[in-house]
């Protein structure tokens, strides 16, 4: 009898902990289950790829090393939506059958798909398509994926954030500056707020909370007058509104809009309004990479085995999660439709204004 095969991809933007999680389901599938575990290239493309660009994995595939690294030795994709693949001739073109073929064409009894949420919706309703038995994992280095407490990638990126305060801060204080650090966060906070805290930040400012610029002259006033230093520490999350409500964006070689630069607007407006001396510093990318924390790799590796059991139980349409300190699953339309954004009235917030941070408003 030929073994069960089950195939695995990552899609959307890379993080530490992918590696993790791909090993967790390997080692699961085969020790567990006596399954065979089949990588796919490049998130959804390698399964509209001819021929289809997949390996199989096995646990010598991983030895010691993979673990430890960040990103994901599969490949991963952001682009080019099956339900809407751009074409060289600039049009879009359905290729959701092609995915679901390649899938066949692998002999695949089920598919566990890393994303975010965006990568999450479109491989649900490929696989609702195609009747494909389907296991999310969550991953985004912004945390705002629904229904779980974290994603793979989140604690990696915070830790970066954390270590370029920590060294922002003797600069500022050597020269009498006011450093500006802009932090990834499309649409939500958590990393702005979660490093401000741990960085000892005088102000956080992110999405979900307008700011108005006086509050924070204020602040900067206080820090100077009241706390006697000549020094300050702002972190910035990327989607931050600009005083106009609008967000600072743009366009990259393939005319998406990206989100980048809102720091470099809001340390102009600083050094205008109070005179000091601003610099900034936008740590993009580098955030993505590194070697991955040790919740990473835990979560990571608890999610990957979760996916498999949940495989083998016979379950589809789910997402595991984690909640409560344990891993859970929940259904995936219910992770779909919503968003996770920095609870406004929640313990993060009260403890930065019971620090004394400023959130700008």
């Amino acid at each position: 009898m030929a073994k069960k095969r089950i195939g695995i991809l990552t899609s959307g933007g890379d993080c530490a902990g992918l590696n993790a999680a791909i090993r967790a389901v390997t080692r699961r599938a085969i020790d567990g289950y006596g399954w065979e575990v089949v990588g796919i290239k490049n998130g959804t493309l390698g399964l509209i790829s001819t021929p289809v660009d997949a390996e199989v994995l096995d646990k010598q595939t991983f030895g010691g090393t993979l673990l430890r690294q960040g990103g994901t030795f599969l490949g991963t994709t952001n682009k080019g939506d099956p339900f809407a693949y751009p074409m060289a001739d600039g049009s879009l073109k359905d290729r959701s059958q092609e995915f679901i073929d390649g899938f066949r064409e692998l002999d695949l009894a089920g598919l566990i798909g890393i994303g975010g949420d965006g990568s999450m919706k479109i491989l649900n309703k490929l696989c609702e398509l195609g009747e494909i038995p389907f296991i999310g994992i969550p991953k985004t280095i912004d945390n705002d994926v629904a229904g779980t407490e974290f994603t793979i990638g989140f604690t990696t990126a915070v830790n970066v954030a954390v270590d370029a305060l920590d060294r922002l801060h003797p600069t500022a204080a050597s020269h009498h500056r006011i450093m500006v650090l802009e932090v990834m966060g499309r649409d939500a906070g958590h990393i702005a707020l979660h490093a401000g805290i741990a960085g000892g930040a005088d102000v956080i400012l992110v999405p979900e909370i307008r700011y108005d610029m006086a509050k924070i002259k204020e602040k900067i006033r206080r820090v100077y007058e009241d706390e006697g230093r000549t020094h300050a520490l702002i972190v910035v999350s990327e989607a931050v509104k600009t005083k106009d409500g609008s967000s600072i964006m743009h366009a990259n070689e393939d005319g998406k809009m990206n989100y980048g630069g809102v720091a470099h607007v809001i340390g102009d407006q600083i050094s205008k309004e109070t005179g000091a001396d601003t610099r900034v510093t936008v740590l993009g990318h580098v955030q993505r990479g590194g070697t991955p924390a040790m919740r990473d790799r835990v979560i990571a590796s608890a999610f990957g085995v979760k996916a498999v059991d949940l495989m083998a139980d016979g379950k589809s349409n789910r997402m595991v999660a984690w909640q409560n300190r344990e891993v859970v699953d929940v259904a995936l339309e219910e992770v779909v439709t919503r968003y996770n954004h920095i609870d406004v009235a929640g313990t993060l917030v009260d403890t930065a204004r019971g620090l004394g941070i400023c959130l700008g408003d």
